[in-house]
């Protein structure tokens, strides 16, 4: 599917995911340990690296996703982490001081996916760490290449991640390359520091 398509004209395309850098740099600094999930053919990484960061890691369920952001940072990519894995079964043996995922979490509409994601989520980020997390709002897109979603409104959202604690949250009207207005929601929650 990967080899089929131009990243650019996906319906997820952003060219500068401006929202997705504020919100991580108002959490975290360059030498934060850092992981976009399902970040494969994203830009965020290119971004990322140009503001200083250095714990880079992009997780996707697509090799061929995964080499579309290498081939474009060239020798940049060097100095990122890239894993390709299903998100509801990835165990880093480390912990991340921020957890980033636009567009994934609105993808597990069975509730065993859910609850393995949440699993995920304690297992791999730092006790007090950050979560950004991008769904469809309530008034976004009900399929997306299609595949069924789940809407989500910030409070079924926060319900859903588990022990988090809401900071920020915003609706973004995201234009695809084909100029369709989807509606997002974009959330920054900070996981409970107990663990």
């Amino acid at each position: 599917m990967w080899n089929d398509h131009d990243p650019t004209q996906m319906s997820w395309f952003q060219d500068d995911p401006a929202t997705s850098r504020e919100l991580i740099a108002r959490v975290a600094g360059p030498e934060a340990a850092v992981i976009d999930v399902g970040g494969g053919g994203s830009r965020l990484v290119d971004h990322l690296l140009g503001d200083g960061f250095r714990d880079l890691t992009v997780l996707d369920v697509s090799e061929a996703a995964l080499d579309v952001s290498r081939r474009r940072l060239g020798d940049r990519a060097n100095h990122v982490d890239w894993i390709a894995a299903d998100v509801t079964e990835y165990r880093s043996g480390r912990r991340f001081d921020v957890w980033h995922d636009r567009a994934v979490f609105h993808f597990l509409v069975d509730p065993a996916d859910r609850e393995r994601y949440r699993a995920t989520l304690a297992e791999n980020v730092a006790p007090g760490g950050h979560l950004v997390v991008a769904t469809f709002g309530p008034d976004g897109p009900e399929q997306c290449s299609g595949l069924p979603v789940h809407r989500y409104d910030i409070s079924e959202l926060t319900d859903e991640l588990g022990r988090v604690e809401l900071v920020d949250h915003t609706i973004e009207i995201h234009v695809t390359p084909a100029g369709v207005a989807q509606q997002f929601l974009v959330a920054l929650f900070r996981l409970d520091p107990t663990g």
